[in-house]
């Protein structure tokens, strides 16, 4: 399946949605294109922000649920939110010299026996 999103003065952007078969292993495409850095900001920000509306949402119902140790999940949070702050203003540099950024992100599936 091929996707094809129009960036904003800007040719289009191609973002494929393929797999790689690997031995035991799946590899997804995800992203890859070139963005401007309001793209790419709206892109990677609504990535990062449903991993952690993801993370939150698991923490509350195994915290109220069944009272289990959250620290994990926490820490992912942390990691999370810092990146997300490292990514803003790699965002901010690409803006200021209006520069447009190749991003390329692949998901990587295997079996865990």
């Amino acid at each position: 399946m091929e996707r094809l999103s129009k960036a904003k003065k800007s040719n289009t952007v191609k973002i494929k949605q393929t797999s790689v078969k690997m031995e035991n292993q799946e590899v997804f495409k995800l992203i890859e294109g070139v963005f401007t850095s309001e793209e790419a900001g709206d892109v990677l920000t609504k990535l990062i922000n449903s991993k952690i509306d993801h993370h939150n949402l698991e923490d509350f119902s195994s915290h109220i649920r069944f009272n289990n140790d959250i620290s994990n999940s926490k820490k992912r949070l942390l990691e999370l939110n810092e990146t997300k702050e490292e990514i803003k203003k790699l965002l901010k540099v690409a803006e200021g010299k209006g520069l447009n950024l190749f991003i390329k992100s692949t998901i990587e599936i295997s079996f865990n026996e």
